[in-house]
């Protein structure tokens, strides 16, 4: 079962060699789980909640906000939701038909 706003396994299976380091890291603490992470992510986004307020199952808030400053900034996030949106399109489960909105539907 997947959570409301988590990636299915088939999502991150297309997704997850954009987010693995170039080369493994050799010092601290091992690095969290890049699925987790992304979950977290999407979590905060599409909730709108602050970050402080991030359930636990997602790591700290602050490793998770780190990763999103860091994965915003390299371009890795906009990577990942073109390809996500490419598979939407694709699967026909995405229609573009609802986001195209002009004057003559909303009424001032």
């Amino acid at each position: 079962m997947v959570r409301r706003y988590a990636l299915s396994d088939q999502q991150f299976v297309l997704i997850k060699d954009i987010l693995s380091p170039a080369k493994p890291l050799r010092r601290g603490r091992s690095r969290r789980d890049d699925r987790t992470i992304l979950n977290g992510i999407f979590w905060v986004l599409c909730s709108g909640a602050a970050w402080r307020d991030l359930p636990e199952r997602f790591g700290p808030w602050q490793t998770v906000y780190d990763r999103y400053r860091r994965w915003s900034r390299d371009g890795t996030i906009d990577r990942v939701l073109a390809l996500l949106q490419l598979q939407l399109l694709d699967d026909g489960t995405l229609d573009l038909e609802p986001w195209f909105v002009d004057s003559t539907t909303v009424r001032a």
